[in-house]
């Protein structure tokens, strides 16, 4: 049976997050051949609405309002609960973000519905869909079916590959007016601590730094590393906790969830709580001079070395295949 299913798209300084256009993707195959309607929720968002067609919406709703400049979950849950009481899909869809991870569970609360929540893998379409999410801090995988009710999920970044961009699709863009009231919470101020560049929850390449790395200025090299790969720097919460860099960097358990194409862990012990939150990388590469180390165990690739000579290393080899 063909499904309805609303797509959550999310907005960072005026534009959207590829976790979007996964999220499409993931809301086709759960379909089975039906209407997928994207929803954008902001107080400028109407010139986003065809960038998610052209990923694969049929059409998107949008809600502007000024409070939702800036994300609250009282003022996103009732826009998008607004949204909800007009299409009356059969499945939502929203990325398992920091955004995703605090409003889904809101609002499935006042949906009364289950949440199917950082799924990585859909395996087949339509009602035979099966959803695979790690458990157990990454140590093992379920598959889950939903049986009966409301299909909802949020899906891992990086996991579920985009359709193809197509300038040609066309679909309606509606403006759906929404009053927001009521809200317990203000945000009068944002400060943002996050390095500039690559967004880390999207990266395709990381390189991450451990305690190993020693201090501050021993992230120089791995953070133009990063930059020659077109990635983003990570790190362990043992360098976080030791000043080398700043708390927005640290990926694991109490960190971010990160799944690129390729891991670089330099310095990097290998402890479970940050395993947890870098084991599903595609490729992992671990440089580290403990040959015990535990961080080898899920390496495709073992370096046994002092990271200060291997990094420059890999930054002139990485030179010398970008100017051949």
């Amino acid at each position: 049976m063909s499904k309805k299913v609303v797509v959550l798209g999310e907005a960072r300084e005026g534009a959207l997050r590829n976790v979007s256009f996964e999220a499409i993707a993931a809301a086709k195959k759960i379909s089975g051949g039906g209407e997928v309607v994207g929803v954008l929720l902001g107080d400028a968002v109407q010139s986003l609405a065809e960038e998610m067609i052209h990923y694969g919406a049929d059409r998107v709703v949008t809600v502007e309002h000024p409070h939702l400049k800036l994300y609250t979950s009282d003022a996103f849950s009732q826009a998008f609960m607004a949204v909800y009481e007009q299409e009356k899909p059969e499945a939502i869809v929203f990325g398992h973000t920091a955004l995703g991870k605090d409003l889904s569970p809101k609002i499935a609360s006042k949906l009364a519905s289950g949440l199917i929540s950082d799924v990585t893998t859909i395996e087949g379409e339509g009602d035979a869909a099966v959803f695979i999410r790690p458990i157990f801090s990454g140590k093992a995988f379920e598959k889950v079916k939903n049986k009966d009710g409301l299909l909802f999920i949020t899906v891992r970044p990086n996991n579920i590959a985009p359709l193809e961009h197509d300038a040609g699709r066309t679909g309606d863009v509606a403006a759906l007016s929404v009053d927001v009231t009521n809200l317990r919470t203000i945000i009068s101020e944002v400060i943002r601590k996050s390095t500039e560049g690559v967004d880390l929850s999207e990266a395709k390449v990381v390189v991450a730094g451990g305690r190993g790395v020693k201090s501050a200025e021993g992230f120089e090299p791995l953070q133009e590393l990063a930059t020659l790969l077109g990635g983003a720097i990570g790190a362990s919460r043992g360098a976080c906790d030791a000043d080398y860099c700043d708390y927005s960097l640290q990926i694991g358990q109490t960190g971010k969830v990160v799944t690129p194409d390729l891991y670089i862990a330099a310095g990097i012990s290998g402890a479970i709580q940050h395993m947890a939150g870098m084991s599903n990388s595609k490729v992992i590469v671990a440089i580290n001079k403990d040959s015990e180390a535990n961080i080898f165990k899920v390496a495709d690739y073992g370096i046994v070395g002092d990271l200060f000579e291997v990094i420059p290393m890999m930054i002139e080899e990485i030179k010398k295949i970008k100017t051949n």
